[in-house]
């Protein structure tokens, strides 16, 4: 009896892992379709730039912050040239530490422009009225040659 019990337990186990993994296949990646929407219609809604122009910012050296709107693990891991780092989940709460003077021209990136997209309209909606997003993820920009901070 005790035998019969241990298998109808493994097999109960053995059951609930193989509909776990078909669960985990049907999941769909990346963001639900709702927050597509919200990142394309915050791209609308703002002006943007490409990883070129940003790169022609650095190398003029313009007046500018670099902001990374990416986890601190992210950042540290490589970033543009003279960015600071404000994670796109605390924006709200420290950008104006970060960057008090709102007429600042800021160039927002992240690692794929979806969180740069809602940071730089948060940024707006916030009174930053110079903020633009660098439409370009951060592997455009590696493989590009630009230059990152290690």
């Amino acid at each position: 009896m005790k035998k019969m019990f241990v298998a109808f337990v493994s097999v109960l186990f053995a059951l609930s892992v193989f509909s776990a993994a078909l669960a985990q296949d049907k999941a769909p990646a990346g963001p639900p379709p709702a927050v597509g929407a919200m990142v394309a219609k915050a791209k609308a809604e703002v002006k943007k730039v490409t990883a070129a122009e940003v790169k022609a910012a650095i190398d003029a050296k313009e007046k500018a912050m670099f902001l990374d709107v990416r986890d601190k693990e992210e950042f540290d891991a490589g970033r543009l040239p003279g960015a600071i780092n404000v994670s796109r989940g605390k924006l709200e709460f420290r950008i104006f530490g970060a960057i008090p003077d709102q007429n600042a021209k800021i160039y927002v990136y992240c690692l794929t422009a979806a969180r740069s997209a809602l940071a730089t309209k948060a940024l707006n909606d916030l009174g930053y009225k110079n903020a633009v997003l660098m439409d370009a993820s951060f592997e455009e920009w590696i493989k590009a040659g630009y230059p990152v901070v290690r």
